[in-house]
């Protein structure tokens, strides 16, 4: 059992607003008071905000993933409610990170049939390192106690079946109790999104809906190929499964070499739990593992056109209302400031905006500017609670607002991150807030080199 650190809610609420949902903070605990640092791709490893999921809630325990100073993966696990929460136990998986590289992430899902609990980890551009429980720990979680002998060995494939390179696995429970994985095969220019699946104890590999061909010119120069990055890939409650985009060009066709090759935000859906997709309108796609793939020259895909020299950011955010339509995060440098980004890290950080766009059941699309500056490089987070309001968690935990009522217009800073000390991006508990309306931040504390530094969890009551 770890040692809980609570602390006193500090200031940083926002009054201001008057219109959006409010925020208050429960609850802040620490994980380790030596989680492994150190800074690659301006973020780290343990607070990537793509991951899906670092954090997670399923039958009242919250669970979560990271390393720890000696590289090792470390798993925990507490009772959660409504209010405040239990005390933190963890234990130690036979695995250490191989590299340092902040990609290098740990993803946790859960496979409902069987109540087990699935964790894919250290891979970027290589071969997974997966584990997984036995059967029933996180179903009853109440009567099974809390050690590593109740998770298998560490495979570099799935029950048999080579992935080869990987990169971004994220977990998904479809609605038929099945789970899935999502992840990368080649790499950033030229890289396609890939499906597995989880049932009867096994998995099978469903293979890719993206592909990386198409011809793209910018700047007096193309790209040949590119590679599909996921903003989100969330079911909403009829069991659509929606997933909102970015593509990665190389970098021949930007104005300037300092640039970030991303280009447009794309949007698709599948009412077959993945096997095939559609467009915005409509229309169909690509077949999974088929002989049609989601690619650039698809029809009816791009929903927010933007070229590649505006430091778009990729793999930001995506969640689901409760009328099944997306709201999604992205952030850029817009024209206003600069036609061509030269310095997408230093530019994001003094020019970077975060835009929300949402989608009518028509398929109409709409784009807000949120009037808080994103002052970072980062990725932003966004969830909606249970009255679809949303929530934005920017980088160092900062928290925006807006109301369902107001159209989301009314957007007002709500938490200002005062605290915490987050470094960078941070990583949400979805789950929790659809659950219990608790938003869960797990964040690490700024350090210096690679001194390590504690990892904690921020608990906020929502609207």
């Amino acid at each position: 059992m770890t040692n809980v650190d609570r602390s006193a809610p500090p200031a940083g609420i926002s009054p201001n607003g008057a219109g959006a949902p409010p925020v208050a903070r429960l609850d802040d605990t620490r994980l380790d008071r030596t989680a492994l640092y150190f800074v690659s791709y301006d973020g780290l490893v343990n607070t990537a905000s793509y991951q899906q999921s670092g954090i997670l809630t399923w039958a009242g325990h919250q669970y979560a993933a990271w390393y720890t100073a000696s590289r090792q993966v470390v798993l925990a696990r507490r009772p959660v409610g409504s209010g405040i929460a239990g005390d933190w136990q963890r234990l130690a998986l036979p695995h250490s990170l191989s590299t340092y590289d902040s990609h290098n992430t740990i993803s946790l899902g859960v496979s409902p049939a069987d109540g087990r609990l699935h964790v894919a980890m250290d891979t970027h551009d290589t071969p997974v390192h997966y584990v997984r429980s036995e059967a029933g720990l996180v179903a009853d979680p109440a009567r099974r106690d809390w050690r590593a002998t109740r998770f298998g060995r560490v495979h570099r494939d799935l029950d048999g079946a080579d992935l080869g390179g990987i990169s971004y696995p994220r977990f998904l429970a479809a609605p038929d109790g099945r789970l899935q994985l999502s992840y990368r095969t080649g790499h950033s220019s030229n890289g396609r999104m890939e499906l597995a699946e989880y049932h009867d104890g096994r998995w099978n590999l469903l293979g890719p809906w993206t592909s990386a061909t198409g011809t793209y010119a910018a700047n007096g120069a193309t790209s040949t190929t590119r590679n599909l990055y996921l903003h989100g890939l969330t079911y909403d409650g009829t069991g659509r499964l929606h997933a909102a985009f970015t593509w990665r060009e190389r970098t021949a066709v930007l104005g300037d070499p300092g640039g970030l090759a991303n280009h447009d935000t794309g949007y698709a859906y599948s009412d077959d739990t993945g096997r095939t997709w559609r467009n915005n309108a409509g229309e169909p796609v690509a077949t999974t593992g088929g002989p049609t793939l989601l690619s650039l020259t698809s029809p009816g895909h791009v929903v927010d056109p933007l070229g590649v020299d505006h430091a778009l950011i990729n793999q930001e955010s995506q969640a689901v209302d409760s009328t099944g339509q997306p709201h999604v995060v992205i952030s850029y440098v817009p024209a206003r400031f600069t036609p061509c980004v030269t310095s997408f890290v230093a530019q994001r950080r003094s020019h970077g905006r975060i835009f929300h766009l949402r989608r009518e059941p028509a398929g109409t699309w709409h784009k807000t500017e949120i009037p808080v500056p994103l002052n970072a490089f980062g990725r932003t987070r966004i969830v909606l609670d249970a009255a679809d309001n949303a929530y934005l968690v920017l980088p160092y935990g900062r928290i925006v607002a807006a109301s369902r009522a107001s159209g989301w217009t009314d957007w007002a800073l709500r938490f200002d991150g005062a605290g915490l000390n987050a470094f960078g991006e941070v990583v949400v508990d979805e789950h929790r807030v659809r659950s219990q309306g608790v938003l869960s931040v797990l964040y690490q504390q700024r350090s210096t080199g690679t001194r390590p530094s504690p990892l904690r969890v921020a608990d906020f009551r929502l609207g």
